[in-house]
């Protein structure tokens, strides 16, 4: 008979583990006391990428195959070790949500069912000012981490000359993403028109491959650098997370010289652990210097172009474009007529 808990000793904390033998990724057999006890093996990564972030958690009960909850919210009912910052949602509302401090959070929430881990780009001491430019660069149809690559060290070359280091990690699906450290000077509309015009330069540079089109009919076979992942209430997986597909990839972080030839097949769940034992964090520097975003912010100032289009979800933003499908504007605009 399957043992219906076992119990990990992490960083001094009992953490139960229920259900140990559940299968959570079927395309390799890997159960969900695997899950947990990858996450200690990387718990030092983990806890570096996540650490005093409000935290949102990807689970799925019932393995991989079956719809997400997406929690916001901690449950009342929880281990009094368990911390939590009270974030504000764009829609005014707010919630009290994970405060990641230990890696024993990190295994306690894994046993939730927790897949993915989803951290704010701020530090639970001041939730209004990011610490974190988030360059996320996403495949569309007809592209995939080729394309990817070449677009990350078209953005490497910017941000050299901008005297700033991003540090590239695979985002466990077919894209890259691109984590800055930033002075936590500037609010997340700030953060996010600095966002706006980096991707902008790198279309600039790029325009056969990259794109900042938000509407996914303008956007052709490019590479889509989503700059709305910096607005507020946004999150993506952070560093070492696994991310809920039958076999069990995970955001790796990479150097760039490993990034030249990397293939984001190599790195899930079972090969990762052997890797951080050999490597240790290869992010672990991204603390030691933070960056401004002046220069970015003055690029943004002299486009003519100005805002670009929120994601559907958010209320109408000041200075913000028309939020409509290019194809529906203009088929509203035929139906007018000519006046």
């Amino acid at each position: 008979m399957a043992s219906p808990y076992i119990e990990l000793e992490v960083g001094g904390r009992t953490v139960k583990v229920t259900n140990p033998d559940k299968i959570y990724f079927p395309e390799i057999g890997a159960t969900k006391r695997a899950l947990v006890e990858y996450y200690v093996s990387v718990g030092e990564g983990a806890l570096r990428a996540l650490k005093d972030r409000p935290t949102y958690l990807k689970r799925h009960p019932d393995g991989v195959q079956t719809e997400a909850i997406y929690q916001k919210r901690m449950p009342a009912k929880r281990p009094d070790w368990l911390e939590t910052v009270t974030i504000r949602f764009p829609s005014g509302r707010s919630a009290d949500a994970l405060k990641v401090t230990e890696v024993a959070a990190i295994a306690y929430c894994a046993n939730l069912a927790t897949i993915d881990f989803h951290p704010w780009p701020v530090r639970a001491g001041d939730v209004e000012h990011p610490d974190e430019l988030r360059i996320d660069i996403d495949p569309q149809p007809g592209t995939g981490f080729d394309e990817a690559r070449k677009v990350a060290f078209e953005a490497r070359a910017v941000l050299e000359e901008l005297g700033m280091i991003g540090f590239p990690k695979t985002s466990g699906s077919r894209g890259i993403h691109i984590n800055v450290r930033i002075a936590p000077q500037w609010d997340f509309t700030q953060v996010r028109h600095a966002a706006i015009a980096f991707a902008r330069e790198i279309e600039r540079r790029a325009p056969a491959l990259a794109t900042t089109n938000w509407w996914k009919e303008e956007r052709g076979e490019k590479v889509f650098i989503d700059y709305n992942q910096n607005a507020r209430d946004r999150t993506v997986a952070s560093a070492y997370s696994v991310r809920a597909k039958p076999h069990a990839p995970v955001s790796t972080p990479l150097t760039w010289e490993e990034l030249v030839d990397a293939d984001p097949a190599d790195f899930d769940i079972r090969t990762v652990p052997a890797r951080f034992a050999k490597l240790g964090d290869v992010h672990a520097a991204i603390d030691d210097r933070a960056f401004s975003l002046e220069t970015l912010l003055e690029w943004y100032d002299r486009d003519e172009r100005g805002d670009m289009p929120y994601p559907p979800n958010y209320p109408k933003m000041p200075g913000e474009p028309m939020r409509v499908q290019p194809s529906k504007a203009r088929a509203v605009s035929e139906e007018d007529g000519p006046g």
